[in-house]
C-alpha cells in the first residue's frame, strides 16, 4: 500500500507535519492513498465513481467524489478517532481500522458501459483484498456496476436510501439510467430482499414500478411511515440475514439540508433521522457495501452544505459499522 504523504516537509518548529486542514493531499478524511488495487491491505477502501452519463435531468454528479473529498477533511480528528460526547465513545481509531483512500475509476468520455466495466472492477477487486468498498458517486447509475462488482460476496440484501424509487424500466431504451439501478439489481441471483426507505419524490417511478417493486416482496417506506414507525418499528420491517449493501441517494434529504443535487426533494428526511436509522441499520448485520450518490457541488450554496453532509454521513456510517465489529471482536 502507498502511504503517499500528506504533507511534503515537516514543522520545523516540531519536527513533525501538523497537516492542517488547508495543507496536504485531499483524499477522504486524510486517509492514506493506495492507487495500486493489487497492493491494497485495508479494512475498508474508498473509490469515486464521477460517472453522470446516464442522468435524466440536472448533471454535475461527475465532480460528486471531489466535492465530497473536500467536505470530509473538515473537523478532522485526531488519531483517536471521532469523539461523540453524547454517547460518550470514540469512532473510527486510526490505530484499529485501515482505511484509505483508491482515487478514483476511470470516466470514459461518452463510453457508459466502459466506465461502469471500470467502477465494476475495482468494487470487485477490493472485495476480493478483504476491503469493504465505500463507493462516492456519481449519478445512481453507478450502483448498477457497483451490484455487478459484487458477485463474490454472496447472498445479500438492499437497503436504499432516496427520495425515489428506482425502478424506471427504460428511458427511451436506455436500461441503465440513474432512475432504474433497483429494477437492475432485483434481476440479479445474489440480491435477496430490497427495501426503500424515505420514499416521497415524484419523478423516475411511476404506478406500474411501484406495483412491481411490491411483487417483487420490497418493502416501500415514506417519511411518514418512518416517524409513524420509529426506528425499533423500521427495523422489523427491514429484511433479515447475513449480509447488506447500503445505498443512499443525497436526495433523500429535504432539499432545505442537501440543495446540492441533480434532483433535490422537498419532504425528504433530515440528518437526526438519517443518522438514527443507519446506526440500526450497522447493526443488522455484516454491510458489504457502501455508496452514496447524487451530490452534485455545482447547484450546492457557497458553504458546500451538501459536500460536507455526504461526508459526515459516510463518517457516521463507518463509525456505527466498525464499532459492531470491535465489539464482535473482529479489530
Amino acid at each position: 500500500m502507498d502511504n503517499c504523504p500528506h504533507v511534503l516537509m515537516n514543522n520545523i518548529s516540531t519536527g513533525t507535519p501538523l497537516n492542517a486542514t488547508p495543507t496536504g493531499i485531499m483524499s477522504f478524511d486524510k486517509y492514506p492513498i493506495c492507487t495500486d488495487l493489487s497492493q491494497l491491505d485495508a479494512d475498508i477502501a474508498i473509490v469515486g465513481a464521477p460517472c453522470d452519463l446516464s442522468i435524466q435531468g440536472r448533471t454535475g454528479a461527475r465532480f460528486g467524489p471531489r466535492g465530497i473529498r473536500f467536505g470530509s477533511i473538515w473537523n478532522r480528528p485526531s488519531d483517536a478517532g471521532r469523539y461523540d460526547p453524547v454517547k460518550d465513545e470514540y469512532y473510527l481509531a486510526r490505530d484499529k481500522w485501515r482505511i484509505v483512500d483508491c482515487g478514483d475509476a476511470d470516466l470514459i468520455p461518452g463510453d457508459l458501459e466502459a466506465t461502469f466495466r471500470n467502477i465494476e472492477h475495482a468494487v470487485r477487486e477490493i472485495t476480493r483484498r478483504g476491503a469493504m468498498p465505500v463507493i462516492l458517486g456519481g449519478d445512481h447509475s453507478i450502483t448498477i456496476p457497483v451490484a455487478r462488482g459484487l458477485d463474490e460476496v454472496g447472498t445479500f440484501h438492499v437497503l436504499h436510501f432516496d427520495s425515489h424509487l428506482d425502478w424506471t424500466d427504460n428511458v427511451g431504451g436506455q436500461l441503465y439510467s440513474n432512475g432504474s439501478p433497483c429494477r437492475f439489481m432485483s434481476r440479479l441471483p445474489y440480491v435477496g430482499k430490497m427495501a426503500h426507505l424515505g420514499i416521497n419524490g415524484i419523478g423516475s417511478s411511476g404506478r406500474s414500478d411501484f406495483y412491481d417493486a411490491r411483487d417483487n416482496g420490497d418493502v416501500i417506506l415514506t417519511p411518514k411511515d418512518i416517524r409513524s414507525l420509529g426506528v425499533d418499528g423500521v427495523m422489523e420491517k427491514l429484511p433479515k440475514g447475513e449480509r447488506y449493501f447500503v445505498t443512499f441517494d443525497i436526495d433523500v434529504f429535504n432539499f432545505m439540508q442537501a440543495p446540492g443535487t441533480g434532483s433535490p426533494m422537498l419532504g425528504g428526511m433530515f440528518y437526526e433521522e438519517i443518522t438514527e436509522l443507519l446506526e440500526a441499520v450497522a447493526n443488522l448485520g455484516s454491510i458489504v457495501a457502501f455508496d452514496l450518490v447524487e451530490v452534485s457541488p455545482l447547484y450546492d450554496n457557497p458553504n458546500q452544505q451538501t459536500s460536507i453532509l455526504a461526508a459526515t454521513i459516510i463518517k457516521d456510517f463507518l463509525g456505527y459499522i466498525t464499532k459492531r465489529r470491535e465489539r464482535l471482536g473482529e479489530r
